[in-house]
């Protein structure tokens, strides 16, 4: 098995692809770790807070359009 890994590591070591694959691979665990952090860091709550008054307000709207519609 570590034979297999070392031949793979190699190969890959001599492609570009293999050098390319590696590049975006660290670019999507960089940007995955940074959206972690920001979600734990408050980033969540600031957003469910955004959309949980938001649809609060649908909700008011809403039940303000029946009243008015029903008193016409």
């Amino acid at each position: 098995m570590i034979k297999y890994i070392d031949k793979l590591i190699k190969k890959l070591k001599a492609s570009e692809k293999g050098q390319g694959m590696v590049e975006y691979a660290l670019i999507i665990a960089f940007v995955a770790a940074i959206a972690i952090v920001a979600l734990n860091n408050g980033l969540g709550k600031a957003v469910d807070n955004a959309f949980s008054g938001a649809a609060d307000m649908v909700n008011s709207a809403s039940s303000a359009a029946g009243t008015w519609a029903t008193h016409k």
